[in-house]
């Protein structure tokens, strides 16, 4: 056999390759490193308006990009991205963000009296749905060690109405407001903000 058809032959066969998976879903990995840019690689955040998705639940990662995406959840930027993404693309994305290890945003300033408050809050408020100081993830996300700007983000965004809160959530975080005010959100963010 000659060159060019040994050629011919080998760009046949990598076309009807190249267009076998071209209709594939990509994996979680390759949809996952899109997300690097805000979220960081591997989904370990190191801008503080961006939250770490590294380490949230697979249910977690999929309701809010659904959220997002069929615009049930307040957004800046992620509205416009999650449009982009079918279910199975979502689905991969969180099987892909949901087994990577979850790491504590590294070299915030934090107020440790106001952290020492918020624990406190915590304890009394927060503790029985985000358990062990907001380090596990039951599908209501992991607060420990998240940016403290991103946390107080999010904290205006349900004082607000922009962000629904569960039933639960709204009910704990009226009677903490009643007692401790704004001053008790800002000693939850540093709380959190302090876990590592």
């Amino acid at each position: 056999m000659n060159y060019n058809k040994i050629l011919q032959s080998a760009l046949v066969i990598g076309g009807l390759a190249f267009a076998s998976g071209a209709s594939a879903t990509p994996s979680g990995e390759m949809l996952g490193n899109t997300c690097a840019g805000c979220h960081g690689t591997h989904g370990v955040s190191n801008g503080p308006a961006a939250p770490t998705i590294a380490g949230l639940s697979k249910a977690y990662l999929v309701n809010a990009m659904k959220a997002y995406r069929d615009e049930g959840r307040a957004a800046t930027i992620m509205g416009r991205i999650a449009k982009g993404y079918s279910d199975e693309e979502i689905d991969a994305m969180a099987t892909y963000f949901s087994a990577q290890k979850h790491v504590a945003a590294k070299g915030q300033f934090v107020d440790a009296g106001k952290a020492e408050a918020g624990a406190k809050i915590h304890k009394k408020f927060c503790e029985k749905c985000h358990e062990d100081g907001g380090k596990v993830d039951d599908e209501s996300s992991i607060l420990a060690g998240q940016w403290a700007p991103y946390l107080g983000y999010t904290f205006a965004d349900f004082a607000s109405g922009a962000r629904e809160m569960p039933k639960k959530m709204k009910k704990k975080m009226e009677e903490m407001t009643a007692k401790h005010g704004d001053a008790g959100v800002e000693e939850l963010v540093n709380f959190y903000a302090s876990q590592k």
